[in-house]
């Protein structure tokens, strides 16, 4: 998915990871915060509610904001953002996963693989069929 380098929420969630890459989370969070908080339409706030899930120490919480986040993805209806939906129903199965909420991780993982095709097939494309699968191995037998 391409981003508008110009666009605020997009430069605030960019400074949020350059500071999460130096290792300042709590300054990482309060931008992924600020973008939230000031973000004016669905593809915004689709994006910060991404990155402030991000942030989050419980699994509930980190859930919490990925449901907000694919909520307004879906909400969208942005060509670019559809190819998000495989990883932000990835990242859904894997909380629901670590809450040891078995079926619901496997609809989700379900849900991400059925969104698979729209993945580029090299790198981060097959980075997210690989945790789709993974997960789906792990959690196999335990939904029932």
């Amino acid at each position: 998915m391409q981003f508008d380098p110009n666009n605020k929420i997009n430069k605030l969630c960019a400074d949020g990871m350059n500071l999460e890459g130096e290792g300042k989370l709590e300054e990482a969070s309060a931008l992924f915060y600020q973008a939230w908080n000031e973000a004016s339409n669905d593809v915004e706030k689709f994006t910060a509610a991404h990155y402030v899930a991000r942030q989050q120490k419980s699994v509930a919480d980190k859930l919490h904001w990925d449901r907000t986040a694919l909520e307004f993805a879906l909400k969208s209806r942005d060509e670019n953002v559809e190819a998000t939906y495989p990883s932000l129903y990835l990242n859904i199965a894997k909380c629901y996963e670590d809450l040891e909420d078995f079926p619901n991780a496997e609809i989700n993982y379900k849900l991400a693989l059925s969104f698979a095709g729209l993945l580029p097939d090299e790198g981060y494309g097959k980075m997210i069929k690989a945790g789709i699968r993974s997960g789906l191995e792990r959690i196999e037998g335990k939904s029932a």
